[in-house]
């Protein structure tokens, strides 16, 4: 736990490192770089407050919330101070003179206030399925998306408060306008004429655009499915699994034995095992099950090329006993899985049925088909019969001849076989209980048992064996139920391949090749059992959140067209995610889905600044003209606005995929969860930059004018009409 938080903390820091050093890079100006940083640590602050008051403990998840949001955090303070800039070198305002320095940046946060608000507000709602989340997910995921939120409401508040003070107070001495940029001028060189070729030919951009999004779709059969992705504890947890009617004695020789093959190893510090049940009623393990904490050492002190998996495999043959069946995990994710759906394992076949016997039967057969699957590894049936019984039955005839009692032939049985308490002896604070029973050479046996004498009530000993039927039989070492249904679980953990299409390829096998009884059925559980749960989740509430969210802008713009123009930031967003998921090899998971939504929001405020910037260059151009604009006219204003907006969109999304770099360079505890829930977000930036550079627009152009020639088509229209009526 120390070891990932660490992970995360550094991050952080690393981080907001970064993102300082990127705002330097495109302002070129250091007192405005303070401008954006130093909002960053307070709404961090923020973030930390409510973490105070709501009792949130600091913890990989709860961290992961802050660090994929630091990027979006300095986003609304960059979007206020560049705009603010922009006013100073349009409006040609000297630093010197504080009043006018005032009144610009005052207009300069009026023109995006409330789009950045809106757009904050929209990035927050965005989160709203992570807290729709139930079970392991939501316990895991709950804390990501409070720390975020509360990051992000002090973000928007210190944007429009906070922030235009510090601009106008610290924006002074030379203002460098974009031509004087080393890094801005090459990209306006670039992007010029970019642009004018997607607005000459919107056919062809809006056709590529639709190819990379199919493109992403088509990729989507062909990512792996898990539910989260496996997190590196450093111990490993080993739980062999024997014969039921093995002895203690029996089994403290196969730990000796497999714990000393263990300990050769030189990445091992030491191991500790445990042979069945804890000294607690809430463990049910039985004898033929020993728990095995291996304490690794740390990676640097490895052999060379030795890996996590390559470790396991080595053991694996090491340790591999005739009779002997090799479970190897996790002890956190182990006891997680036990707790929430009673599976030792990471993937449990159950079957469902009311004969036992025959429950055994199709287990095993579950089993032999499993072992074929590529990926299925530590695969075991549960053996819920053969373990060894003494069954006594008492002959109430013969009993009855010598006039004794059921019962003191029972009682008898207790004391030979059984314990009977005498006292209670107590050694300091504890105490212990005093039981006696027969020696082991009286009751080791069948016939030994047999000669137990048992006092007639005239004082006449009579053997056991006269007065019962005393033999060895065969029975279930334990009985499960669920669901009012007896159950046997196959054991099973995936490895090569992703849990996913594993399950759905098992299913298909299972279902041709394995006959179940009338009245039984195969249930799957596992962590699988809880990717399905918090799928099926996410697919009700993210659909509700985007038509709210698709609600909200219409209520900024107005229009149901600007508002889809706007929400098709999401599925281009979506792509470059899908893309980068893709190339990195990782799994579709619930970190994964928390990366998209985090991403869907962001995306949508990007292109909700986009649209602002374009409508103010309409504006000003049909301003210019005397309030008539031209489709030429229009042409030159979307090019003028575009143009305006590449440099904060630029620097938004630098900034954001600079502060996931940490993430996805690090290789510390904690890594392996956070990189696939930093990738969609840094993947669908870097597509939403071209969608909001290029896309964006393209469509606005074209909407603005479909209305350009509706406006001049009534005029002609009443016109015509006049003429009509002047005839008549």
């Amino acid at each position: 736990i120390e070891r990932a938080v660490h992970t995360l903390r550094r991050a952080l820091i690393e981080e907001t490192i970064v993102v300082t050093l990127v705002n330097i890079v495109f302002l070129l100006h250091f007192r405005s770089v303070l401008i954006v940083t130093i909002p960053l640590p307070l709404a961090v602050l923020t973030a930390f407050l409510f973490m105070r008051y709501l009792d949130i403990s600091s913890n990989i998840m709860s961290l992961a919330g802050i660090a994929i949001a630091i990027g979006v955090l300095v986003d609304a303070a960059i979007v206020v101070t560049e705009n603010a800039f922009r006013f100073m070198e349009k409006r040609g305002v000297d630093p010197r003179d504080r009043r006018r320095v005032t009144e610009a940046v005052l207009d300069a946060t009026r023109l995006v206030g409330r789009p950045i608000f809106f757009s904050m507000a929209i990035i927050i709602l965005a989160f709203i399925p992570v807290f729709a989340l139930t079970g392991q997910e939501g316990k895991l995921f709950h804390p990501l998306a409070f720390t975020k939120t509360f990051s992000m409401v002090g973000a928007t508040m210190l944007a429009v408060t906070l922030v235009p003070v510090l601009c106008s107070l610290l924006i002074g001495g030379k203002i460098r306008g974009e031509e004087s940029n080393l890094i801005m001028r090459p990209l306006v060189w670039l992007y010029r004429p970019v642009l004018d070729f997607a607005l000459r030919h919107r056919a062809i951009t809006l056709g590529i655009a639709v190819l990379t999004v199919a493109g992403a779709l088509a990729l989507v059969p062909r990512i792996g499915k898990e539910f989260m992705p496996p997190l590196n504890e450093g111990d490993l947890m080993f739980m062999p699994v024997t014969d039921p009617a093995i002895s203690l004695t029996q089994a403290i020789e196969i730990v000796k034995t497999q714990n000393a093959a263990i300990g050769k190893f030189p990445e091992v510090a030491s191991v500790v095992a445990k042979i069945a049940r804890a000294d607690t009623s809430t463990d049910p393990a039985p004898v033929n099950m020993t728990e095995t904490i291996v304490s690794l050492k740390p990676e640097s002190a490895w052999r060379p090329g030795m890996t996590r998996e390559k470790l396991i495999g080595e053991m694996d043959a090491a340790t591999t006993l005739p009779g002997v069946s090799n479970i190897w995990t996790q002890p956190i994710i182990n006891r997680i899985n036990m707790l929430t759906t009673g599976i030792r394992s990471e993937v449990g076949v159950k079957v469902f049925g009311n004969d036992l016997q025959a429950l055994q039967e199709r287990a095993a057969a579950v089993a032999d088909a499993l072992r074929k699957i590529q990926g299925a590894v530590d695969v075991y049936a549960e053996q819920v019969t053969g373990a060894p019984y003494l069954d006594v039955r008492i002959n109430r005839q013969a009993a009855a001849r010598y006039g004794i009692t059921v019962g003191a032939v029972q009682d008898v049985i207790e004391t030979a076989v059984g314990e009977t308490s005498l006292t209670v002896t107590i050694e300091g604070r504890q105490r212990f209980p005093v039981r006696v029973r027969y020696a082991p050479e009286y009751r080791a046996n069948p016939r030994a048992l047999g000669s137990v004498l048992v006092a007639a009530p005239n004082g006449t000993p009579i053997p056991l064996g006269q007065l019962a039927e005393i033999r060895q039989v065969s029975g279930p070492a334990m009985i499960s139920s669920e669901n009012g249904l007896l159950v046997v679980t196959v054991l099973l953990n995936v490895r090569g391949r992703d849990v996913g299409s594993f399950v759905d390829e098992a299913r298909q096998v299972i279902a041709r090749t394995v006959q179940l009884p009338q009245g039984s059925y195969v249930e799957w559980s596992g962590q699988y059992e809880n990717e399905i749960r918090a799928r099926q989740r996410l697919q009700i509430v993210i659909p509700i959140v985007l038509l709210v969210i698709y609600l909200l802008l219409y209520l900024t713009y107005r229009s149901f067209l600007d508002a889809a123009q706007v929400l098709l930031a999401v599925p281009f967003a979506l792509a470059g995610g899908i893309y980068l998921l893709y190339a990195l090899g990782y799994n579709m998971s619930v970190a994964v889905w928390i990366g998209f939504i985090a991403l869907f929001g962001t995306a949508v405020q990007t292109a909700v600044v986009m649209v602002i910037y374009l409508e103010e260059a309409v504006a000003q151009k049909r301003e210019e003209l005397g309030g008539r604009l031209t489709p030429q006219a229009l042409l030159e204003a979307v090019k003028e606005g575009a143009l305006l907006r590449l440099r904060p969109k630029v620097m938004t999304v630098s900034t954001i995929v600079a502060s996931l770099l940490p993430i996805m360079w690090s290789h510390s505890a904690g890594a392996e969860v956070m990189k696939p829930l930093a990738t969609p977000v840094l993947g669908g930036m870097v597509s939403s930059l071209g969608l909001v550079l290029i896309v964006t627009p393209v469509i606005f152009y074209w909407l603005r004018e479909r209305d350009l020639r509706r406006v001049e088509e009534r005029p002609s229209n009443l016109t015509t009409h006049n003429e009509e009526e002047a005839r008549a």
